[in-house]
């Protein structure tokens, strides 16, 4: 009887799990099916496959690179996503061995400060950060990632310091006996062993920035050479009805394209570096 019960619980529990799967996908197969829809089409049956009729091939990705010069905003996405990533890990890595391994109050009021970051809405401080970008000059990409480095340290900091509490001390100890310093034992023996959750940070950080509409919008606007792949995106939606659907839609795939691959890729050591990252007491 309990092998019954248990093996109901578990297929409610698989039926459940693949409707969660289609709601969640959904959304990405009625991109795909519109953008190979002619635009007029998309408007008046957008839930149709396309047909004969309303089949456009491939016209709109042509259209909407041709309008959007999206080749050319993904290349700032890419510079923008990668440089900032690469800061995140560096910095939140350095700083969370350091918080963890040197106990002060001062450490201490640092890990709750980057932990209180976490939950304060990024509308709070958009104005305000929008003025510092502008006095600061970092209206730019290397500056859009500085300002990335800044939001994205609660949780990474957050994340690194779960993990370096799991090292063993006696690692690094090991590494000062054999004439290593500070640096040596961190980039030598700490950094590799955070690898999961370097890469945990990663992704969760390269998701978040590839697909950021609002700050690069707000700092570096639509009137600049380095407009990213969601500024530009959303240009074509227009203004008083003007706005071509069908080059929206086909733009949505091929600027999801990158960041599916890349989570596809590593998305066996998110689970692990998670896990790995938990706080312990």
């Amino acid at each position: 009887m309990t092998s019954r019960k248990k093996k109901t619980a578990d297929a409610i529990i698989f039926v459940c799990l693949i409707v969660f799967a289609l709601v969640v996908l959904y959304p990405l197969f009625f991109i795909l099916n519109n953008s190979f829809k002619g635009k007029f089409f998309i408007s008046s049956d957008p839930f149709s496959f396309p047909s004969a009729e309303t089949f456009s091939g491939l016209k709109n990705y042509v259209n909407g690179l041709t309008k959007t010069g999206l080749l050319s905003a993904a290349g700032w996405s890419f510079f923008i996503t990668i440089i900032s990533v690469a800061l995140i890990i560096l910095f939140t890595s350095m700083t969370a061995y350091y918080i963890t391994r040197v106990k002060s109050k001062v450490t201490s009021m640092l890990y709750y400060m980057f932990v209180f970051s976490m939950i304060v809405p990024f509308q709070m401080v958009m104005f305000t950060m929008s003025s510092l970008a502008d006095k600061f000059q970092l209206k730019n990409p290397l500056g859009m990632c500085i300002l990335y480095l800044g939001f994205g340290a609660g949780l990474s900091v957050f994340m690194f310091s779960g993990f370096v509490k799991s090292i063993p001390l006696e690692i690094e100890e090991a590494a000062m006996i054999d004439g290593c310093n500070p640096l040596q034992t961190y980039f030598g023996v700490v950094f590799p062993i955070l690898k999961p959750t370097a890469i945990t940070v990663a992704i969760l950080n390269a998701m978040w920035i590839w697909n950021d509409f609002l700050l690069p919008y707000l700092v570096i606007g639509v009137s600049t050479k380095y407009k990213t792949i969601p500024v530009v995106i959303q240009m074509l939606v227009g203004s008083n009805g003007n706005k071509d659907m069908g080059a929206l839609m086909a733009m949505l795939v091929l600027s999801i394209v990158p960041i599916i691959i890349f989570y596809l890729t590593c998305q066996k050591y998110i689970i692990e570096g998670v896990v790995a990252g938990a706080v312990k007491g």
